[in-house]
């Protein structure tokens, strides 16, 4: 009995940092086999560059009116709130000093810089990235992407391309979109709590958003939508064997790209910082 309860921390050990190696193992897979997606995808963008002829237009079209058009009531409505959220938690400060004009400062760089490309790629993460991750892993598991493959149709593209060039081009929209009720929502909580109108906050606004600003806000937009869109294309091929691996991967698009959009973004403020922008 002793000698059985003393052996048993010594057989633990080995199961767990087996566990730890193939989890470590299964990333590094996972990372180099995302990788050699994304080449697969550039190589295919290629060839559309290289023969115009190819772009299949009305899958782009329709993508852009689910990605975009579709996200506008919920980008808007999350945006304002984050908007007077924003202004809420500085009015406090900002009164104690006298300062309350500045709420024009903080909203609108937080907002514009920030928040908004964000707030709105998070929101297409979880909506349009594991719409994509889902409905691509059902057409693998019943096999109809073999079945593209057969009569010879690339299901890059015709599934990929045109979600990634959808989404690159609305993420941008959305986010001037999320900007402007961003700071419609900060200017009606600065009205209401600090006594700032609309026309001092839109002056001083004005001075303290410079172009710059904003366009690193609306930089950031692409790239985030490449990122959710290659991610939740990728795990909805990397789906195989029933319908519990399409809600397994759908899961993995979503966890997997809201991580990235965020390390994307700390990447973004480290070389904003270093650039001095």
């Amino acid at each position: 009995m002793i000698e059985a309860v003393m052996d048993t921390p010594a057989q633990q050990h080995p199961a767990f940092l087996e566990r730890v190696g193939l989890s470590v193992a299964t990333a590094f897979e996972e990372a180099f086999a995302l990788l050699g997606f994304l080449g697969e995808c550039a190589v295919a963008l290629c060839g559309w560059c290289a023969h115009p002829a190819r772009v299949r237009w009305r899958p782009i079209v329709f993508n852009l009116r689910s990605s975009g058009v579709d996200a506008l009531p919920i980008v808007g409505l999350l945006s304002f709130l984050l908007g007077i959220v924003v202004a809420y938690q500085g009015a406090g400060q900002l009164r104690q000093y006298g300062a309350n004009i500045f709420v024009a400062d903080l909203v609108g760089l937080s907002m514009l810089r920030e928040f908004a490309p964000l707030i709105t790629a998070i929101i297409l993460a979880g909506r349009s990235g594991s719409a994509y991750a889902a409905q691509i892993g059902t057409m693998a598991v019943t096999e109809e992407i073999d079945a593209m493959r057969t009569i010879g149709i690339a299901p890059l593209e015709m599934l990929v391309l045109p979600k990634v060039i959808a989404l690159v081009i609305a993420l941008p929209l959305l986010t001037v979109f999320a900007d402007v009720l961003g700071v419609c929502g900060g200017m009606l909580m600065a009205s209401s709590q600090l006594g700032v109108g609309p026309g001092e906050f839109l002056d001083r606004f004005s001075k303290a958003v410079s172009m710059t600003s904003y366009l690193v806000g609306l930089g950031k937009a692409p790239v985030f939508a490449a990122i959710i869109a290659l991610v939740g294309c990728f795990q909805g091929f990397r789906t195989h064997g029933s319908a519990d691996s399409v809600g397994l991967h759908t899961t993995r698009a979503v966890v997997q790209s809201i991580f990235l959009v965020i390390v994307a973004d700390a990447l973004f403020s480290v070389a904003f910082s270093v650039l001095d922008l």
